[in-house]
């Protein structure tokens, strides 16, 4: 006999209303999910010339408003922390001059939880509005410190810009009760700042709760690299831009992608990593005077070590040297020409994803096949 499992959120039980209807999923107009959404591959993995793993996603390139190369960026999706160096601009203003630079990175930052990483968020607050933090309790992304330390406010990666936020509200004399609702002025004011860049009538299809508990809009790839092109175009209209190049270990930290593009790049790129497989660049360059702004989305989520591979491909065709990933610990990874406009193509073969240290033994290195007709191994 079959036990009777209880359950307050199958069909039909009181809790079943807040929960999807379908493990299918609903249609919502206007919407794709993954399975309507043509994605792209990215970078290949292959052992001894053979497909074994294919990263699909999208990447798209804007110059300006214009969007010159799409490789499946009409994907939507949410913006998560890769939105943070946009957010703060609702306060860029009231903190200039109050915080220092390194307090104004953190704001930015999705960060690791190390110790000058909660240093700098705790700085930016007195002690007695501590309790007004509402980041999730959470450890250092940091292995070592995911196993010694018990979980707190300030090691969530996003302590830095809920301790700005706070303070921000407080310069702006807005009401810091419920700061993290979709409600809260903040969060209009936020929309605002991306009208700026995709026009006063745009509206987010969907708004949701990230995983700091703030809200976070849908927007597609396109959109998304249009509003890191304008970061450029706008740099110095605030402290965003320096504060992240002047402090990139706090952006992220320690072998952390954005992090380490913002140091390789010599103050012409800022990087923002997001979660569930974003990244963001903003590029000054002499041959897109209006600000190129790239982004690039992993279809299955988080994959920092393919993130990896795309980023330095984009980055050196356009003349930026960013080292490769750790080294290889599986098959060879193969970048997909569609990550680069056509005319960088060519390019993409100077930048390996291999170097002399890695691996390379996916394959045997000789014919073997001349030993096999020769009746290798038999017994005569």
């Amino acid at each position: 006999m079959t036990e009777k499992i209880h359950s307050a959120v199958k069909p039909g039980a009181p809790g079943s209303d807040i929960y999807p209807k379908s493990v299918l999923g609903e249609k919502v107009e206007g919407i794709p999910t993954g399975r309507d959404v043509d994605w792209e591959p990215l970078v290949d993995y292959r052992r001894n010339g053979v497909s074994e793993n294919t990263v699909h996603g999208a990447v798209s390139w804007a110059h300006g408003g214009e969007i010159i190369h799409s490789f499946g960026g009409n994907v939507l999706c949410y913006g998560r922390s890769m939105m943070k160096p946009l957010t703060m601009k609702v306060f860029a203003d009231e903190l200039d001059g109050i915080l220092d630079s390194r307090q104004k990175a953190i704001t930015c930052a999705s960060h690791n939880g190390d110790t000058e990483h909660v240093a700098a968020a705790q700085s930016i607050l007195n002690e007695s509005e501590w309790g007004l933090m509402l980041t999730p309790l959470d450890v250092p992304l940091v292995q070592f410190g995911r196993q010694v330390r018990r979980p707190r406010r300030w090691y969530h990666c996003c302590s830095g810009e809920h301790a700005g936020i706070l303070r921000g509200l407080k310069e702006k004399g807005w009401s810091r009760v419920g700061y993290t609702l979709p409600q809260h002025p903040m969060f209009e004011a936020y929309l605002d700042i991306l009208r700026q860049t995709l026009g006063d009538d745009w509206q987010p299809l969907r708004v949701a709760r990230d995983g700091c508990g703030l809200p976070t809009c849908s927007n597609t790839v396109s959109e998304l690299a249009q509003l890191y092109a304008d970061l450029v175009a706008r740099k110095d209209d605030d402290w965003i831009w320096d504060a992240m190049v002047e402090h990139p270990d706090l952006v992220g930290g320690f072998n952390r992608l954005d992090s380490s593009i913002i140091k390789a790049c010599g103050g012409k790129v800022i990087a923002k990593e997001g979660a569930d497989g974003l990244l963001g660049l903003a590029i000054e360059h002499p041959d897109y005077p209006k600000g190129l702004g790239i982004c690039i989305k992993i279809a299955h989520g988080w994959n920092a070590q393919a993130s990896w591979y795309v980023a330095r491909a984009v980055l050196g065709v356009l003349g930026f040297d960013l080292r490769n990933p750790y080294p290889l610990h599986r098959q060879k990874a193969f970048i997909v020409e569609g990550v680069v406009p056509p005319k960088y193509v060519a390019k993409l073969d100077e930048h390996p994803t291999w170097d002399e240290w890695d691996p390379d033994d996916d394959r045997w290195h000789y014919d073997f096949r001349q030993y096999a007709a020769q009746g290798f191994g038999r017994q005569g």
